[in-house]
């Protein structure tokens, strides 16, 4: 379909190994863009052991096949109160980026913007762009921002938080767009193709491109605009739609 990158499953990647992973992307003629941080972060601390052990080799791996760069998101409200669970993340996410920082791996935090999101359980967690920035800091030098344009619209950040993010902290995005509906109706599993929205986007890649990244992004769009196409028409609408957006703001 012309994609130049593509988003691995990390799973699947390493049961085939790094040579026959590096052979199929090239024979593709694709760049591995991320892959999921391997690690049970939001339960017990028994689930999180079990996982951290697997994560040295994983980051070698991803690594190998250079694609240096994890994401994951972090659910905006929990059953646990903000103070207790920001200390246990920053715990489990301070010693994931130490051990991922041995193999010049990049994790990114996705914070979550929607309000129905924010008010599904009872204690409201970090969903600011910026106080994300700054928990993703706190973590490591090599911990930044999963940024979702989505996100970024329904958290009412701006061009000012990308440039404070830089080039450093930023290390994926994702693109879709919204309908325009007031924020207790917007449920995040119902998104549209980028362009046929109301999302600025003129503003946010033209700030992306002063930060002067280069890695890659990805459409991400759920719910019922896709669901039911074949895959290669997803795909095909994902692509045609983000490269629309991006030449619309003079970056592409």
């Amino acid at each position: 379909l012309g994609y130049p990158g593509v988003d691995v499953n990390l799973g699947a990647a390493m049961k085939a190994g790094v040579e026959e992973t590096r052979a199929l992307l090239g024979h593709l003629r694709l760049k591995p863009a991320v892959v999921g941080f391997p690690v049970n972060f939001r339960g017990d601390d028994a689930a999180f052991e079990a996982d951290f052990k697997n994560l040295e080799p994983a980051a070698r791996f991803a690594a190998a096949i250079g694609c240096p760069r994890m994401a994951t998101w972090i659910m905006p409200s929990s059953e646990t109160p903000k103070a207790e669970l920001r200390k246990i993340y920053h715990r489990r996410f301070a010693r994931s980026a130490a051990i991922l920082s041995q193999s010049g791996v990049r994790l990114g935090l996705e914070f979550i913007g929607p309000l129905t999101s924010r008010q599904r359980q009872p204690h409201e967690f970090i969903w600011r762009m910026d106080e994300m920035l700054e928990f993703a800091k706190e973590c490591g030098p090599n911990v930044g921002l999963l940024l979702d344009v989505w996100h970024w619209h329904h958290a009412r950040a701006t061009a000012a938080d990308i440039l404070t993010a830089g080039r450093e902290r930023i290390v994926h995005v994702h693109v879709s767009d919204a309908p325009d509906l007031p924020p207790e109706k917007i449920l995040d599993n119902e998104r549209l193709m980028p362009g046929e929205g109301i999302i600025d986007f003129k503003t946010f890649f033209t700030a992306l491109k002063k930060t002067g990244y280069e890695d890659a992004i990805s459409p991400e769009v759920l719910g019922p605009r896709v669901r039911g196409l074949p895959p290669e028409e997803g795909a095909r609408l994902g692509l045609e739609t983000t490269r629309a957006v991006m030449k619309k703001a003079g970056v592409a």
